[in-house]
């Protein structure tokens, strides 16, 4: 069932203990964020860029708030609850690819229908090869990813992503070491999959491509200070 909101936060705190004290690296945040969009966040270094993912994705826990995706409560889940939920409902994309060097591309798009078990066994090679397909370097699926330049890697974890088909795609900084042309590629692929219906959000700081994003969220010291996907 798809919800109004696939992503909604509400007055979402999240502090660490250091050695210094309580840090609050998210300070009350409420956002709402409709399916099917393209989403920027933005912000310097340290802002809360990464703790918000990781709260959205459930690897952090709010230390105060609620955090519901398609009406799940997800900080309410047990700790494997949450890894079953992340790993259908959730596809990660990281800067530097995190491909397993020592499995094939194909390899390693078939790992997390492996880890979910959530398609027949005799099916994850062929939805992998499709999927690498989808990503247009279907030609590279018995290569090791060392075999393969920056962007063909980038489109590999995008693969790996989608493997589980689920709603959202979440990338951190996926573009941060590929050259603009390969970037710009990289968009293109995240606009595509928007238009299939899933819900993009990039953690970027290239204003070159602002362009392509539906919604841009700001974040500064905790605090989202701009995003037109906040209701009141």
């Amino acid at each position: 069932m798809q919800h109004e909101n696939v992503i909604e936060l509400v007055n979402v705190t999240k502090s660490f203990t250091l050695a210094s004290g309580t840090f609050q690296a998210l300070k009350k945040v409420t956002l709402r964020i409709k399916p099917g969009q393209l989403v920027a966040v933005t912000g310097k270094s340290g802002s809360g860029k990464s703790t918000l993912l990781n709260v959205i994705t459930g690897i952090d826990k709010p230390s105060e708030g609620s955090v519901s995706i398609n009406g799940i409560r997800i900080d309410k889940l047990s700790e494997s609850a949450l890894a079953s939920w992340r790993g259908r409902n959730i596809g990660v994309v990281f800067q530097f690819f995190q491909l397993l060097p020592t499995l094939t591309i194909l390899e390693n798009v078939m790992l997390p229908m492996d880890f979910c078990d959530s398609y027949p066994k005799k099916e994850r090679k062929q939805r992998a090869l499709q999927l690498l397909n989808q990503v247009d370097i279907a030609e590279q699926a018995d290569k090791f990813p060392s075999a393969l330049s920056g962007g063909q890697q980038q489109r590999a974890a995008i693969a790996r992503a989608l493997a589980n088909d689920p709603p959202i795609i979440v990338a951190d900084e996926p573009t941060g070491n590929l050259d603009s042309q390969t970037a710009s590629a990289i968009f293109q692929l995240f606009a595509t999959l928007v238009q299939s219906g899933k819900t993009v959000i990039v953690v970027t700081h290239e204003k070159e491509f602002s362009a392509w994003f539906e919604n841009t969220i700001a974040i500064s010291d905790g605090v989202i200070t701009n995003s037109s996907t906040v209701t009141a």
